[in-house]
């Protein structure tokens, strides 16, 4: 059974930073694309950041592009997440998504919110 827990969420203000932390267990974790995706209340979830299973490939939105960093260490099966400058826009729950063979799995989030 695929499992993804995130942690590292909270509340701070903008201007600072956060570091989310998604551990897999139950795949092949170096087999597997991995990602963050965010839902702020009222609105659907949306793409963050995603990494190529070997870690080389890094892709974001373009409203978190230069502010945050997506990286993984495969020995410890964990993806992280770290996340500077923080604005307020950026308040939502943070999912972590697992890509391997051809399926998608969910973490159940972690709360991100960011006062003014």
């Amino acid at each position: 059974q695929v499992q993804l827990v995130e942690s590292g969420g909270g509340l701070v203000q903008a201007g600072g930073s956060l570091r989310l932390s998604c551990t897999a267990s139950g795949l092949t974790f170096s087999s597997a694309a991995m990602g963050w995706f965010r839902e702020a209340p009222g609105k659907e979830r949306e793409f963050v950041a995603a990494i190529s299973r070997g870690g080389s490939m890094t892709y974001y939105a373009d409203s978190v592009k230069g502010r945050f960093t997506i990286s993984r260490d495969n020995a410890k099966n964990t993806v992280y997440l770290q996340m500077n400058s923080l604005k307020p826009e950026d308040t939502a729950v943070y999912y972590c998504n697992a890509h391997w063979i051809t399926v998608d799995y969910w973490g159940k989030g972690a709360l991100v919110t960011v006062s003014s």
